[in-house]
């Protein structure tokens, strides 16, 4: 029953995508899209050379390369949320817990001020978010003790020092230049989103899913305990450290993509599982596709709302704060 769910959301991110691609300041009808698509495929119809070249431009080079990167966001971002969730065997986990955000971040403030080149800026924030999970599972491989609880404290270690460094590179940036787009990249956004950079990013990403997907019966092991985990024969540490490095590399791609998004990683595994419930085997894949639904609707939101596009950043953590009290008093039910 929980499996055929499936289908249905699939329908609805085929549905909700499709819609989408009509939403605009430059207004296409669910008709004027559909005539273009019988034009182009099956030349169907009559349309002028002008107006094929605009549908084109619209639809494939602007929207269409926005839709698929919020889809991607959203589904890598719930997904690395619901891992982090059962490795961590707390719900209240999200993907920024080992410093990936904040790591990510500070590199993309640094090349802003010292590198000025786009390119650079993406390179280093998915460098740096790396940087930023390697010193927390350092830190956490210094002392003996409770795994986890090390991970989680190497992770608050990471997540400040690279958020004080994130300040000192605001504070010495320019104030009238380069500052205003490192607080407009920290508040996230999809806009300037194109092509190369989304083929780029978005097949390490959909490889992670895929493979988070495969491995998700490990994810069930491990929220177990390791000592449980560890009588069924896995091989605890070296499971984890792949998962790890496999949410990481997810969480940091939406950053190079997209700048800060919060709160998608916490709050969409709890609707998940309250729909499919704990078997991460079902929850993980059911994250990707809610997430990817979510991502598509809020960014939808921020760019119609009003005259001028809110960042997507800020309209997740609007929807999201009153959600998750909302949830919460079911989501202890679905962990359970």
């Amino acid at each position: 029953m929980k499996k055929s769910l499936f289908p249905v959301l699939f329908a609805i991110l085929f549905i909700t995508a499709g819609f989408s691609l009509t939403l605009g300041k430059y207004p296409v009808s669910v008709a004027e899209m559909l005539r273009f698509f019988l034009y182009k495929i099956f030349h169907m119809g009559n349309m002028t050379d002008e107006a094929v070249n605009l549908f084109r431009s619209i639809l494939f080079d602007i929207r269409l390369p926005r839709i698929l990167a919020a889809a991607l966001i959203g589904s890598s971002l719930s997904v690395s949320g619901a891992a982090f969730q059962a490795m961590f065997v707390n719900p209240l986990v999200s993907p920024g817990l080992l410093g990936v955000l904040a790591g990510a971040s500070f590199g993309a403030a640094m090349s802003m001020v010292f590198l000025k080149s786009w390119f650079a800026v993406q390179i280093f924030t998915f460098a740096f978010g790396l940087i930023a999970v390697l010193i927390a599972v350092l830190i956490a491989k210094m002392y003996k003790g409770n795994t986890i609880l090390l991970l989680v404290l190497g992770g608050v270690i990471s997540g400040a020092l690279f958020t004080s460094l994130l300040s000192i590179i605001k504070y010495i940036a320019d104030p009238y230049n380069q500052l205003p787009a490192i607080v407009q990249w920290l508040m996230g956004g999809i806009s300037l989103v194109d092509r190369s950079t989304l083929l780029v990013a978005g097949i390490p990403q959909v490889v992670s899913i895929i493979l988070m997907i495969l491995f998700s019966g490990y994810l069930n092991a491990l929220s177990m305990g390791d000592e449980e985990a560890r009588s069924l024969g896995i091989p605890v540490e070296r499971i984890r450290m792949l998962l790890i490095f496999l949410a990481t590399l997810m969480s940091a791609l939406t950053v190079v993509l997209a700048g800060m998004i919060g709160w998608v990683g916490l709050i969409i595994p709890h609707i998940a599982r309250m729909l499919v419930g704990p078997d991460n085997k079902v929850l993980v894949p059911a994250c990707a596709f809610i997430g990817a639904i979510y991502l598509i609707v809020v960014d939808d939101v921020s760019r119609m709302l009003f005259n001028v596009e809110i960042p997507i950043g800020i309209t997740t953590s609007l929807i999201g704060i009153p959600f998750l009290i909302i949830i919460l008093r079911q989501a202890k039910k679905g962990w359970n």
